[in-house]
């Protein structure tokens, strides 16, 4: 039964030293901030943080990982031009990296929400990225397994939720939410606005509310905040 809680903190409590967190958003788009404001002013460290980049500016995911509080990511896009938080950490020796192409990163996440124990796939194959990998040649083509990643929490953003956890979600902002709610053991997301139940149209519910855990009520300052 999906719980609603007042605050973003109150939404982050339980998580604890060492544990693996998988946050949503695709650079900027769909990153749960608030999200990630409260788990860093609740302390936990030591975190395992599976995302598409390494965090942006000063805020959000690269405040944490400025903070120290990652000890191991796993990632897509380590590198990009506002990195710089990651890049000091990499550099010192403070942080861990695991670079995943997307696709993959994608599909293991998804493979842990449905159960799925691995996957055959030619992307990475002769790369340093399949060392120490089972590989597999299927119909004359190569492929290496790749296991799914799963997750202790998910701090996801979706765009509506109704009252026992169905999640709207607003464009490119969905990105890796739905798959990241259904392969952590427990899901945390931040929505803009709470509506009755029965009020959202069953199709256009994306995260069905078995998936949903904790949400929290975060509004949008304006109707161009609701962009991001």
């Amino acid at each position: 039964m999906t719980d609603f809680v007042q605050t973003p903190l109150e939404a982050v409590r339980g998580i604890e030293d060492g544990a693996t967190v998988m946050i949503g958003g695709f650079g900027v788009a769909g990153q749960p901030v608030e999200l990630i404001d409260a788990l860093i002013e609740h302390g936990a460290g030591g975190l395992t943080v599976v995302n598409n980049n390494a965090g942006n500016g000063d805020v959000g995911l690269a405040r944490l990982i400025q903070l120290g509080r990652v000890e191991r990511i796993i990632c897509s896009f380590p590198r990009q031009s506002d990195s710089w938080h990651f890049e000091e950490q990499y550099a010192a020796g403070r942080i861990r990296l695991e670079v995943v192409p997307q696709g993959n990163l994608a599909e293991r996440i998804r493979a842990a929400g449905a159960g799925i124990g691995g996957f055959f796939t030619p992307t990475g194959f002769g790369t340093a990225l399949a060392e120490g990998k089972e590989t597999r040649r299927i119909d004359g083509r190569d492929y290496v397994l790749e296991l799914p990643i799963a997750a202790d929490v998910a701090l996801t953003k979706a765009h509506v939720s109704d009252g026992v956890g169905n999640l709207t979600y607003r464009k490119t902002a969905r990105n890796f939410g739905p798959i990241m709610a259904a392969a952590a053991a427990r899901s945390v997301v931040q929505v803009d606005r709470i509506v009755e139940t029965g009020a959202l149209d069953p199709e256009a519910v994306v995260t069905p509310g078995i998936y949903v855990d904790t949400v929290v009520e975060v509004p949008v300052a304006s109707e161009e905040g609701a962009r991001a």
